[in-house]
This record gives structure tokens, C-alpha cells and sequence, in this order.
């Protein structure tokens, strides 16, 4: 997602046997600083170079993403996410029984996240339980945090909350036992299963034994999925993309403009801009990102993507928009230091580099269809010429591409590398149809097939 500032590099993945955990597995010289970094992020080490993170709500992937986003863009750590997390992000949770059916989705993981802490407060000894009680079905219970007020706490897993403090814990204990004397018992209620799973899931990273006799088998004519390189991924669903990220972040804002088919997001500094075309055809512009001196203030920055640009790729563009450090106006403006900086993943991976007396262009050795390019002439006179000074592309050719990002000069380099780094390292998991079936002729057909007659004989001029 970024180009690396110190020599550690974490990847990401999910359990091999919690439907919902998380791991992190660590490498390099400087791998100790990304251990601290997670710890402080909830995720609990296995050993030196492994960690999880499991949650009572069943949230893990969100949460390693917003962990993925600080490590790249503030820590300097090289991230890789595997497709098989990548897929569990997009897939937004769906809570069993919600409390508040009305909740939209930011809310929805303020008021989960709640009742994680509670639950690591519990686990880890912080607020301790005096009694539980039934509830007409619910389960309720009376703790006190260690040096601090009385609590009575109604429900279970993700739907735990808070629904009354007390001074005392003989004050929150008296008035448990008015209301529950009946169901009360002494002590924390027993373990749930969630618990249970999210508990053996901190302690092991080994999958369960695979049993072949009762695991489905995929048929020769149902839908598999497989990896594909992120550049050659279908474009997805940009609508979802945006929605997930204006519901993420709440430090943005979005509305309908008198066009029907676009969205406009604002940043709440009022200096970046999105704007979404719903309906774009698949070679021109979906997006167009820009950003501005001040509220008021002139253009420095801008880009463009087609809406053919695969979601993989918009998602990491998206991701470096969470990050002000991402998308800020470079200091020194552009120069050789910025452009080495924008195209240093492509530099590491040996990527050929073709210069001309006007652009630098940026190839994979083996001719795998994607690259980028940057325009010297476009950056210098972009007053008088609109052409980008900046192209990232994907598939046919870099004058037809499938798909293209295309920049204005002073877009922030660590913008381009977190591109340019998901241009090489990016994959994703891609549904592809079953293999057409081969059609075999009817037998009655073949049965009643007349012989082939002999080829045809060439003509012969005949002597009368």
C-alpha cells in the first residue's frame, strides 16, 4: 500500500479457523516497531513474528484495515493485504438480532466496538463481575472497573452495554438484587460460544483437520473463484466503494448535486473534493479527486480515474484519501526527488524505464499489460496544455488502456507510490464462470449420419 520508510513489512491474512479473526504475520529487521504499533491497535501476539486480532463483534476486518492504513501511510511499513481478507472487508457485517435495526453503519461499529471494550475489560480483569442474572431471556450482570464507579451491564457478546453506573458496588449490588433477586447468581454468567471461539482463536494459528468426506466439493459446472493481478481485475462495484468509505470516515461529507447521476464528497477542511459519476461509460471518467490551497483557495492538485479502473486499485486511492499525509501539498513541489519518490516501487521490482525526449515510461519486463508514465512536457506547461502529467494504466496499450488514473503534476508522490506499489504487489479474488460445456452431437444423430461423400474432383476441359 505504501513505499516502505524503515525495513518491516506486515501481512495480513485471515484465521484458519475463527470465521472472522485476523493475522498479522511481521518480517524484516525493524519487524518490533509494527509489533508495537498493532499491539496498541487490540491485535495480541502469538509469537515474535505472528499476531490476531479477534473480536467479541466479529469486526476484525474492519478494524485491520483502519491498522493496515496507519502502519502504511503513518508508520512507513510495507503492507500487503491477502485477497481472501480483502474479500471479508467488502463483505460489510450484518449483525444477528441488532438492537437498533435503524443504525446505520458508522453507528453500528460505535456501538459494537463498546462492547468489545467491555469485553476486554472483563477478560482482562479490569471490571470485575459481581452477579449475573436472566432477564426474561437476556443476560444482565452488576461489575465494578478496578478503582473506578459500578456498572450494570444488560446483554451479550456485541450487544453488551452499559445501562446504569453506580458510586459504589454495594449501591449497584443492592439495586441488581431488587430487580434480579429472583435469577441472581454470583459471578460472571457462563462463557458464551462467541466467547469461547474468540478466545482459542488468541491462541492458535492452526486450522482445524480438513474432512474430506464432509467438505463440498466445487463442480465442474459451478462458479469458481481464483487470484488474478489487481491491474487485470474487473472494475467491481464503485458505488459499494464509495458508500464503505463516506461511511467510514465520518470526517466526510456527501451529497446529490441538481445532476442526478453524481455524488459530490467533501472533506471537512473543505480543501479535498470527490465527485462520482454513477452512470459513466466504461472509458470515461468516474471519478475526479481535487485538491485545494484553502476553502477558497486555488486548485494545487487533481486527478481522474475511468470507470473501468478495477476496485482493488480505487480502494488503495481511497485509502491514501484517510491519511492527510497522503494527499497534502508537497513542500518542495515537483521535481526529481518527487518523481523518483511517486515511481520507487516500480524502480524496486526492476521495472524497465524507456525515456524519451518527452516522457518516461515505466514497464513490466516481462510485457505484462500495465505500466505508467509521466509527462515531462505536460508538467511544465500544464498552464497552457490539459494533458496529465501523470498516467497509471492497465491492460491493451498505454495510448488505448482498459483502465487509466491520470494526474495533474503536483499530486502527492506518496499518493502515486501507494498506486504504484498496488500495480505490482496487488491481488484479488475474481469469480470466474464455469468452462462452457462442449457440445457432443445427439447418437441418434451420429447413428443416422450419411457417409461423407468423396472431395470434389477438379473439372476437365473434354476433347469432342
Amino acid at each position: 500500500m505504501t513505499t516502505p520508510s524503515i525495513d518491516a513489512q506486515v501481512r495480513f491474512d485471515t484465521h484458519p479457523s475463527h470465521p472472522s479473526a485476523v493475522t498479522a504475520t511481521l518480517t524484516g529487521t525493524q519487524h518490533r516497531t509494527a509489533h508495537a504499533l498493532l499491539t496498541a491497535d487490540g491485535f495480541e501476539a502469538v509469537d515474535e513474528h505472528s499476531l490476531v486480532l479477534a473480536r467479541i463483534d466479529h469486526e476484525e476486518p474492519y478494524w485491520a484495515r483502519q491498522s493496515a492504513r496507519k502502519l502504511a501511510n503513518e508508520g512507513g511499513v510495507a503492507v500487503e493485504i491477502t485477497p481472501w481478507l480483502r474479500a471479508a472487508i467488502d463483505e460489510e457485517g450484518t449483525w444477528a438480532k441488532p438492537p437498533m435495526p435503524l443504525c446505520t453503519r458508522r453507528e453500528i461499529l460505535e456501538v459494537s466496538d463498546q462492547a468489545n471494550q467491555l469485553y476486554e475489560d472483563i477478560r482482562r480483569g479490569r471490571l470485575v463481575i459481581h452477579a449475573h442474572a436472566d432477564d426474561e431471556g437476556t443476560t444482565v450482570a452488576v461489575g465494578t472497573y478496578r478503582g473506578g464507579k459500578s456498572v450494570y451491564l444488560h446483554g451479550e457478546n456485541h450487544l453488551r452495554q452499559i445501562v446504569d453506573t453506580f458510586d459504589s458496588p454495594a449501591q449497584a449490588i443492592a439495586a441488581f438484587e431488587r430487580l434480579h433477586g429472583t435469577t441472581m447468581r454470583p459471578g460472571p454468567a457462563p462463557t458464551t460460544e462467541t466467547e469461547q471461539q474468540t478466545a482459542r482463536a488468541l491462541t492458535s494459528l492452526t486450522a482445524p483437520a480438513a474432512d474430506s468426506a464432509s467438505t463440498p466439493q466445487a463442480g465442474p459446472d459451478e462458479p469458481r473463484t481464483e487470484l488474478v493481478p489487481a491491474y487485470a481485475a474487473d472494475p467491481g462495484n464503485h458505488e459499494a466503494l464509495l458508500d464503505a468509505f463516506l461511511d467510514e470516515l465520518g470526517e466526510w461529507q456527501k451529497y446529490r448535486t441538481w445532476v442526478e447521476n453524481t455524488t459530490i464528497a467533501t472533506h471537512e477542511s473543505l480543501t479535498l473534493r470527490i465527485e462520482f459519476v454513477h452512470e459513466a461509460y466504461i472509458d470515461d471518467v468516474a471519478w475526479t479527486i481535487a485538491a485545494y490551497e484553502s476553502p477558497a483557495g486555488p486548485r494545487v492538485w487533481h486527478l481522474t480515474a475511468t470507470s473501468a479502473t478495477p476496485a482493488g486499485i480505487m480502494e488503495v486511492l481511497l485509502d491514501s484519501l484517510a491519511t492527510q499525509d497522503a494527499w497534502a501539498q508537497e513542500a518542495d513541489g515537483l521535481n526529481e526527488q518527487t518523481v523518483a519518490q511517486a515511481m520507487r516501487p516500480l524502480a524496486d521490482e526492476g521495472w524497465s524505464q524507456k525515456v524519451d525526449s518527452r516522457q518516461i515510461q515505466w514497464s513490466e519486463p516481462t510485457g505484462k499489460p500495465a505500466g505508467a508514465v509521466f509527462d515531462a512536457y505536460a508538467a511544465t506547461t500544464q498552464a497552457e496544455n490539459p494533458l496529465p502529467a501523470w498516467t497509471i494504466w492497465g491492460g491493451n496499450h498505454k495510448d488505448h488502456p482498459t483502465w487509466a488514473i491520470r494526474c495533474s503534476p503536483h499530486t502527492p508522490a506518496q499518493l502515486l507510490a501507494n498506486l504504484t506499489y498496488d500495480l505490482i504487489h496487488g491481488e484479488v479474488l475474481q469469480q470466474v464462470p464455469p468452462p462452457a460445456p462442449v457440445q457432443s452431437p445427439h447418437p441418434a444423430a451420429q447413428a443416422t449420419a450419411p457417409a461423407p461423400t468423396a472431395p470434389p474432383q477438379p473439372l476437365t476441359r473434354r476433347n469432342r
